[in-house]
């Protein structure tokens, strides 16, 4: 039996493990966050969202009640209501409040940001979650899974992404 060599090009692994994040981005984001914490009236909150064009996002706002077991009213910080004259309250269930990450200055001037980390991006008053795609000059390209969108970015605006889960903080670093 005759071998057959293959040859899988650069671009043919990039597309293929490209492919295999977006399928793990897309994995993630479609799961509702495990109710792990009891939040208070005044703490610091991001809240996902699970709107179409909008999954995959998190906005940072602040607790104002508990409405119930499953239940808090929270008001953002970037978003404002339809005719734009406040801060937007909304009632939102527990599973989409999450603590604010910890933030990463010391992490991301030692290891920077490499092709295939997944990440967070402040977009349009959120974080949005997505995977680095390649780089130019000092512009990352963000792959969104959710949208298929690649968009380039500066590295300030970019954090990389973790997970809430009842023993704390997870690294989805690559």
């Amino acid at each position: 039996m005759a071998r057959i060599r293959v040859r899988v090009t650069k671009e043919q692994r990039h597309q293929s493990r490209m492919a295999e994040i977006s399928t793990s981005i897309k994995s993630i984001t479609s799961k509702k966050q495990n109710i792990t914490k009891e939040f208070e009236k005044g703490d610091e909150v991001e809240v996902a969202s699970h709107e179409d064009g909008f999954v995959g996002s998190y906005y940072t706002a602040t607790i104002l009640s508990k409405v119930d077991a499953n239940h808090y009213i929270v008001k953002y910080k970037t978003l404002l209501t339809d005719d734009e004259s406040a801060l937007q309250e909304e009632v939102v269930t527990a599973g989409e409040v999450r603590p604010v990450p910890p933030h990463q200055d010391e992490t991301m001037s030692e290891k920077g940001f490499r092709v295939y980390d997944i990440v967070d991006v402040y977009d349009n008053d959120g974080w949005w979650f997505g995977c680095i795609s390649g780089k130019i000059g000092e512009e990352y390209y963000v792959y969104f899974p959710t949208t298929e969108d690649n968009i380039a970015y500066p590295s300030h605006v970019l954090r990389f992404h973790q997970e809430w889960c009842k023993c704390g903080w997870i690294s989805l670093m690559s």
